[in-house]
C-alpha cells in the first residue's frame, strides 16, 4: 500500500440515529435499571429487578385498593387559605395554585367512602406530589372529617400515608395543631370499637408519622419505605454518629417492632381485605 499520496484527511459519514421519543422509559432510582413505562404500569409501578416501589398518586392508590366505580370522594371542595400571608421564595397562594394545577388535587390528600371486594370502608390517601404531602389545615380537616364519618357509620378506616413534608410550615401553628386533631379523631374512632389500618409508603415522615400514621391497630408498610420523624442525614449530623445499615427503612422498623408487617403492593388489597374480615364484627347493612 503506497505511503505517499495518501489523502491528508479522512472523511467519515455521520449517520444520525433515529430519535427515541421521550417518556417511554424510567430509570429505577434504587438499582438503576431502565424500565419500559408500559411494563412498569403493568407491574403497579414496582421494579421487577429490585422490588423498588415507585410513588403512586392518590388517584392511583384509590384505583388499586377500591373496587371499580365504588369510591365516593368527600370534602373535595375544601381549599387552603393563607392565614400567615406567607412569602418565601414564592408566595404560598401562588404555590398552592401551581400544585393544584400540576396534580389535579385540591390539596395533599383525598378521602372518601368505598368498597373493597364489596366491603364498605373509609379510605384516606395522602399524596407526596402535592407539597411533599405536607399536612396543612385542609389535609387535617379532611382526614378528621373522614375519620368522624367512619365512626358515625361504624366503618373500618384505612389511611395510606405518603408524606415526607410533615406539618406545613406555611401555615405555622395551624398546621401543627392538625397532628393533635387527627390523633384525637382516631382515638374517638377506636373508642367505638372500630378498626383502623395504617399503611405507610415511601416516604412517611415528620408530623404525619408522629400523629395518625403511627396509631393504627395494624400498621403495614411497603418494602423499602423511608419511615421516621427526622431524616437520617439530619440525625447523623446532630448526634455525630453513623446510623445502622438500613436505618428508618420499613425492614429495619419491622425488626424493631414499630410496624406489624411489610406487604408488597400487588398483595396489598388482598391483605387489607383479609384483615378487615378477621378484625371487624359483621354488622347488618
Amino acid at each position: 500500500m503506497p505511503l505517499f499520496g495518501k489523502s491528508k484527511y479522512t472523511f467519515v459519514k455521520l449517520v444520525k440515529k433515529k430519535d427515541i421519543p421521550h417518556g417511554l422509559w424510567t430509570k429505577c432510582p434504587d438499582c438503576g435499571d431502565i424500565i419500559y413505562n408500559k411494563a412498569l404500569k403493568e407491574d403497579l409501578k414496582v421494579c421487577r429487578k429490585c422490588n423498588y416501589h415507585f410513588t403512586l398518586s392518590a388517584q392511583e392508590r384509590i384505583s388499586l385498593l377500591i373496587d371499580k366505580g365504588e369510591f365516593q370522594e368527600m370534602e373535595s371542595g375544601l381549599r387552603s387559605t393563607d392565614p400567615l400571608d406567607f412569602c418565601g421564595p414564592k408566595a404560598y397562594k401562588e404555590k398552592l395554585a401551581q400544585e393544584q394545577e400540576r396534580t389535579g388535587l385540591s390539596d395533599a390528600c383525598m378521602v372518601g367512602e368505598g368498597r373493597m371486594y364489596g366491603k364498605r370502608l373509609v379510605l384516606a390517601v395522602t399524596d407526596s406530589r402535592f407539597m411533599m404531602g405536607s399536612m396543612g389545615s385542609v389535609v387535617g380537616e379532611k382526614l378528621t372529617r373522614a375519620i368522624e364519618f367512619a365512626a358515625r357509620r361504624k366503618l373500618p378506616l384505612i389511611i395510606v400515608s405518603g408524606s415526607g413534608g410533615g406539618a406545613r410550615m406555611q401555615e405555622g401553628m395551624l398546621s401543627l395543631m392538625q397532628m393533635a386533631k387527627t390523633s384525637a379523631a382516631i382515638s374517638r374512632h377506636a373508642n367505638c370499637g372500630l378498626l383502623f389500618i395504617s399503611v405507610l409508603t415511601n416516604p412517611t415522615m415528620a408530623g404525619i408519622m408522629a400523629s395518625f400514621a403511627s396509631l393504627g391497630d395494624v400498621i403495614i408498610a411497603e418494602p423499602k419505605a423511608l419511615i421516621g420523624f427526622t431524616g437520617p442525614r439530619v440525625i447523623e449530623q446532630t448526634i455525630r454518629q453513623k446510623l445502622p445499615e438500613g436505618f428508618q427503612t420499613s425492614q429495619f422498623l419491622l425488626e424493631h417492632g414499630l410496624i406489624d408487617r411489610i406487604v408488597s403492593r400487588k398483595d396489598l388489597k388482598d391483605t387489607l381485605s383479609l384483615l378487615i374480615d378477621y378484625l371487624t364484627v359483621t354488622r347488618a347493612k
